[in-house]
This record gives C-alpha cells, sequence and structure tokens, in this order.
C-alpha cells in the first residue's frame, strides 16, 4: 500500500515552519515587557478606583448612621416658633381606631372610589390638648373640605376640646375655613371664632332622617324570600328585606329619635353663632324664596343668613392669616396636624393606668381585624388588659350597631369575668352603641353615653334567605336522600321548611329573653320594665338616660376619669390602649365575605337591564345586600342576630 504523504518521526521540519515559532517567540517576548507596566497601571488604577468606591460607600453609611443617631438622641421635633397656627385638616371619617377593613376597601373600589382616609378621634382630641397648653400655638384653622363625618357623639368631643383651646388663653383663636361645609362639619365650624368661605362655597344644613330602599318586590320578583323573624315590635333592622315601606311602628321611633337629634343639632348651632331660636328651621323651610332673592348665591345666603362671617378666596384666607399671626416663606406660619401630633410628649410607659379597650364596627363571630368587633379578638383584648398588673381598670369604648348576639355574649362575659377579678369596667358610649353594642355594655361598674348617642335597640332578629324560585326559574333542580328531616333542612336552594322556621323563632324568642333578663340586671330592674322600653327601640343617651338604661350622660375623659376614681388612682390617669394590629392573613380572608352580595345585585342588575358598573342609585343597594350577605353567611344554627340600622343619616 503506497504511504500517505506527511512527517515521519525523524523528519526535519521545514524552514518557514522554523521561521513562524522564532518570530511568535520574539513577539510574546516583546509583548511581555511591553504589557508588564502598562498591566501594573492598569491594576494601580483599578485598586484606587476600587478603593475609591469603597471609601465612598463606607462614608455614606457613615452619614446615614449619623443621621440615625441623630434622630435617636434629639430631645424631639424642632421647637415650634411664637404665632404658630395649627391647621387641623381632617379627613375621611372620624373613627375611634383606624381599620384595615378589606370589605371597605373592596366596596369602595366597586363603586370607583378610593378608600377613605380616616381620623382617629383620640389624636385630635391629644392635639387640640396639648395645643391649648402651648404658648406657641395662638391659633387653630379647622381644615374640614375633606371631612366625610361623624356621629354626633364624635363630633361633641371634638367641639368640646374646641372650646377647650379658646379659654385656655384669650389670646387663643379658632377659625374655619373651607370651600363648602357639610352638615356635621358646619357643627364643628360653628365653634370657631370666625367662620369664612369661598365666595362660590355653600353651607349644606338639610336636617336628619332619610329614606331607605325596600326589595319585597324585587326580591318577590327573583324568586328570592328574605325569611325574616325577629322578636321586637320596633325591631326594624331587617324590615327593608320583607317589606315595601315602613311599618308605623318604625316611623313612630324614626320620628322620636330623629326628632331629638335635629333639636339638639339646631340648638347648639344657633348657641354657637348666636342666632334667634328656631333660624335655621326658618331658613330651611324659606330656602327657596331666600336663594332666589340673593340672585342664586349660595355664598352671600351664608353671609346673609349670619352662618359664615365672611367670604373670602384661598389667598385672602391666607393673607388674613398672616396678619394675625406670623409670615413665613410665602404663607402664615404653621404646623400640620400631624406633625404637631409628633410633638406632644407622652407618659412614662410605666405604672398604674386605665386600660381602654375599643369595640368599633359591626359584632362578628372569631376573629377580625380593627374596625369590626370580633368575639373572640374582642374578648383576647379585655383579658390581655385584665392580666396586665399596671391596668388597674378598663374603659370599653363601644361605638357599634351591634351583630352576632354570640359574640356578644362571649364579650359580655369577659368584661364580668374582669370585674370578678376586682378590676373596675366603665363603658363609654360613642356615636352608637344599639343591639349588640348595648349587649356588651351590660356588664360593668358604670356605663357612660353621650346625649346624642343612639343606643338601646334591644331585640333581635334571624333571616333564612332562600331562592328556590329563582333556581326553578333556571331550571335547576336539587334533591337527595337524608336520614332525617332536620339534616338539609335549611338549603337557600329550596323552600325553607316550616319546622327549622320555628326551631329558629324558638331560638331568636329565648335570645331576647335573655338579652332583657341580663339587662335587667344589669341595670337592677324588673324584667317587665326593661321589656317596655326594649322590643327593639332606639333611643338617644338622654332618652336612655329617662329609662334608665345608662347611668350618666359625660364625654369619654369622663369615663376615663370615672375608671380611675373606681381604681383608685391619683391625679391625671396614664392610658393603655390594648389594640390588635390587622395582618394581611386576615384582610385576605375578611375579602371573601362579599361573594354572595354581588351575584345577586348581578342579577338584580340584568332583571333591570343594566350591563355596565353599578349605577348611583343602586349603590345603596350594593351594601344592603353585602350587609345581608354578613348576617345570613356561615352563621351557626339557631342563633340571632342583634343588630341596628341605625347610622346617622
Amino acid at each position: 500500500m503506497p504511504r500517505k504523504p506527511g512527517r515521519t518521526l525523524g523528519q526535519a521540519m521545514p524552514c518557514c515552519t522554523i521561521g513562524a515559532t522564532f518570530w511568535e517567540s520574539l513577539f510574546m517576548t516583546l509583548l511581555k515587557k511591553i504589557w508588564s507596566p502598562i498591566s501594573w497601571l492598569l491594576g494601580k488604577f483599578w485598586w484606587l478606583l476600587d478603593g475609591s468606591r469603597r471609601a465612598f460607600i463606607n462614608l455614606l453609611w457613615l452619614l446615614l448612621l449619623i443621621v440615625l443617631f441623630s434622630a435617636l438622641f434629639r430631645s424631639g421635633p424642632k421647637p415650634l416658633q411664637q404665632k404658630t397656627t395649627l391647621v387641623l385638616s381632617l379627613r375621611g371619617p372620624l373613627v375611634e381606631q383606624y381599620s384595615g377593613s378589606a370589605r371597605s376597601q373592596a366596596l369602595a373600589e366597586l363603586q370607583g372610589q378610593k378608600a377613605a382616609k380616616q381620623t382617629r378621634l383620640r389624636d385630635v382630641l391629644a392635639v387640640l390638648d396639648g395645643a391649648a397648653k402651648d404658648p406657641q400655638i395662638t391659633a387653630v384653622l379647622l381644615d374640614l373640605d375633606e371631612f366625610s363625618g361623624a356621629g354626633m357623639a364624635g363630633l361633641h368631643e371634638v367641639s368640646s376640646a374646641l372650646q377647650r383651646f379658646k379659654k385656655a388663653s384669650s389670646g387663643k383663636k379658632v377659625y374655619a375655613y373651607g370651600d363648602h361645609y357639610s352638615q356635621r362639619a358646619y357643627l364643628l365650624a360653628a365653634q370657631a371664632d370666625e367662620i369664612y368661605m369661598h365666595p362660590m362655597g355653600n353651607v349644606m344644613i338639610e336636617g336628619f332622617g332619610g329614606y331607605r330602599t325596600y326589595y319585597k318586590d324585587a326580591f318577590e320578583r327573583l324568586g328570592v324570600s328574605a325569611n325574616v323573624l325577629r322578636v321586637g315590635t320596633y325591631k326594624s333592622a331587617a324590615e327593608p328585606y320583607f317589606t315595601n315601606a315602613p311599618s308605623k311602628a318604625t316611623q313612630e321611633a324614626d320620628s322620636l329619635l330623629y326628632g331629638a337629634l335635629w333639636t339638639s343639632y339646631t340648638d347648639q348651632v344657633e348657641a354657637a353663632r348666636k342666632l334667634e331660636k328656631g333660624a335655621i328651621a326658618r331658613d330651611i323651610e324659606q330656602l327657596p324664596e331666600q336663594l332666589a332673592a340673593v340672585k342664586g348665591d349660595t355664598g352671600q345666603l351664608a353671609l346673609k343668613q349670619k352662618l359664615v362671617d365672611g367670604l373670602k378666596t384661598r389667598d385672602e384666607m391666607r393673607a388674613l392669616l398672616v396678619e394675625r399671626g406670623a409670615k413665613e416663606g410665602a404663607s402664615f406660619r404653621r404646623i400640620a396636624y400631624g406633625d404637631y401630633l409628633a410633638h406632644l410628649k407622652h407618659k412614662p410607659p410605666f405604672g398604674p393606668a386605665v386600660g381602654v379597650v375599643v369595640a368599633e364596627g359591626s359584632i362578628v363571630d372569631g376573629e377580625t381585624q380593627a374596625g369590626r368587633v370580633g368575639g373572640d379578638s374582642t374578648a383576647q383584648l379585655i383579658r390581655q388588659a385584665r392580666e396586665n398588673e399596671q391596668v388597674k381598670a378598663i374603659v370599653l369604648r363601644v361605638n357599634s350597631p351591634g351583630g352576632s348576639a354570640f359574640a356578644s355574649e362571649i364579650v359580655r362575659r369577659e368584661l364580668e369575668i374582669t370585674r370578678k377579678a376586682g378590676k373596675p369596667v366603665v363603658i363609654s358610649m360613642g356615636d352608637v352603641a344599639a343591639s349588640g353594642g348595648y349587649w356588651i355594655s351590660m356588664s360593668s361598674d358604670k356605663v357612660i353615653a353621650d346625649a346624642d348617642t343612639i343606643t338601646g335597640s334591644i331585640g333581635v332578629f334571624g333571616m333564612l334567605p332562600t331562592a328556590d324560585k329563582l333556581v326553578e326559574k333556571l331550571s335547576l333542580h336539587s334533591a337527595g336522600t337524608t336520614t332525617t328531616w332536620l339534616k338539609g333542612s335549611y338549603d337557600p336552594m329550596r323552600p325553607l321548611d316550616p319546622r327549622f322556621a320555628s326551631l329558629v323563632q324558638s331560638s331568636i324568642g329565648h335570645i331576647y329573653d335573655d338579652f332583657t333578663a341580663k339587662a335587667a340586671a344589669a341595670r337592677k330592674k324588673k324584667v317587665e320594665e326593661i321589656d317596655a322600653v326594649a322590643q327593639g327601640r332606639v333611643w338617644t343617651g338622654a332618652q336612655a338616660l329617662e329609662r334608665g338604661l345608662i347611668d350618666q350622660l359625660g364625654s369619654y375623659a369622663d369615663a376615663i376619669q370615672a375608671a380611675a376614681q373606681l381604681a383608685k388612682l391619683e391625679g391625671e390617669p396614664r392610658l393603655i390602649y390594648i389594640e390588635r394590629e390587622p395582618g394581611k392573613l386576615d384582610k385576605l380572608l375578611a375579602s371573601f365575605a362579599d361573594a354572595v352580595a354581588p351575584s345577586i345585585s348581578n342579577a338584580i342588575r340584568e332583571q333591570l337591564g343594566f350591563t355596565a358598573a353599578v349605577p348611583t342609585p343602586l349603590q345603596q343597594v350594593q351594601q344592603d345586600l353585602a350587609w345581608l350577605s354578613e348576617v345570613s353567611e356561615g352563621r351557626k344554627p339557631f342563633t340571632g342576630v342583634v343588630h341596628c340600622l341605625c347610622a346617622l343619616p
């Protein structure tokens, strides 16, 4: 076989190959000699660059640490200068505690709105009382344009704090300025020394009361039955779901309640503004003629009615405040409400104290986030206060229309145990303490309410909604086998079994008897006396006092002082607020409760021909159905609801 061309082991390399290798070697030698100093220079440059970077980062960390240590060890916020104006901007509703309710946020988003901001009542009171003692604060400016309101008791608390500020020194003044004034905002504005409004603004005082939406015919059209069972002639919370109009008993009770609240409101405003008694009611009756006389100018009408002291644009108001106070930059010297709150010095976190537990919102079984009253979670807070050795007495601040009877009893019982343990309990009623809100108030040493607190509503109801006729319309069928009639006796897809309805009615009757018996024991009265003022009827605080349902009229501060006296604490008591912060999981789980209401609402919208977003007239319907879902979903068998639809319209 012929040998393939190639090089054998002993064969010499060609001359050209030897030359190429030589030049490559020479090139690499020269390159190393040239690159070595360049490499050294680049290395030094990188060392310098990296060192500079490290030094810069270290300097930044050092600066950050200096700032942090300065913040930690400085004596407090920057001292205020003389003639400083406190700008009290109240945004959103006035609440007892901040709530992280996923339900309210979801509902707001459903209506195309952002979740409302909130203003905490105790912060407002602390700021105003602190400013009253602060010689640097010479004026308060009320900014109420974003204030969405409060109940009468909350408004009274802030009004009293404004009056305390004015009386602290002859030089302290309160000014109010707004683009517009709502009825609730105006009650606060009326406490000011001077009220100003934008020339294009208006003061809207309408009165109390309102109209409810009734669903009987709509439910029949859909094939839905509310199946409401109740005890209490005046227990009207569920009335809109099985009638088309309010009963005579409801009209009687509402008329007495709203009449008393309206009289209280007008008396306060007329006294504060030095108006003739009856002036507000007269001006409302003559409103069309009076507005026509000023050619539709609502600003001039408010001025003529002496509801405001002057009409000023925003820049004119700033100029006035500069003139009355001091100039700082392009405006008047001021400090915001939130910033001033940081200036306040808190009492040392030790020593004897009064513990405050807030019960605000609907009462529900189990645990819940702040903004609602969970039977288990609120009882745990009370237990925590009882076991705290520094807490010598407890104030339960109630602002609740009620809810679950079972959860209400869990809370009441925990207060009863607390009293047996030797710690006094005082109930401080806020805007509303009705039905379940009254139930949780029945184990205490003293019950104190505002004159316009909405309370009472001692009654019980239950709802067992069924949609068997709607199921028929959809050509759906429900069938099966059970060992007893009780198994599956309540199925929303089937007609309500009358035997099951009788069981629930008997249970509700028993809960009412228990309610009135406990109220009689708490108020040291006969059951018959309590029954005469119960039956689900709602009262103002003043009316409740006349009927022996509370001990005295007073403020939140009065309740704190009463608790301190019962615990024999000297001086101004230290307060400890016992609260549970809402967790992310709580918020997520709370959102599932709204699954049923939107479905019913969608069915109504389809029946009425609406396919787009919920129209404005149906937004209240959405809320009503959400509440219907809340009181009917997941409730324990044979339990009643002690709830009052008595939020002040």
